[in-house]
């Protein structure tokens, strides 16, 4: 299991997506422990810009995990990084299947 703390607020969507991010892209289950920031000034003051921050046990930051490529790595270094989930997210997008077409009454329409 892996347990983090979340530095967020409320409301804050960055925090959100990051969170989603960490459990797509974790090989295990994590926990998040979320502390408010507003509530204390000296958080406020450290972590006001930054959120969301993501601390591991060992107390090492991340800031901007929101970021596909630095979330990633941070977890590869952590040994927590699920690489299907990350080739599945990053991996190509199929091209939509091509719509029949027909012709009525000399035009061509797409179905």
């Amino acid at each position: 299991m892996i347990q983090l703390r979340l530095y967020t607020t409320l409301g804050c969507h960055l925090c959100e997506q990051l969170e989603a991010l960490i459990h797509t892209l974790a090989n295990d289950e994590v926990v998040l422990s979320h502390i408010e920031i507003s509530d204390d000034a000296a958080l406020m003051e450290r972590y006001g810009v930054r959120i969301p921050v993501v601390i591991d046990e060992a107390g090492k930051e991340l800031d901007r995990g929101f970021e596909l490529e630095r979330l990633s790595e941070w977890l590869k270094v952590r040994g927590w990084l699920d690489e299907v989930a990350l080739a599945t997210l990053t991996g190509p997008v199929p091209a939509p299947s091509p719509k029949a077409a027909y012709q009525r009454n000399g035009r061509r329409f797409l179905g």
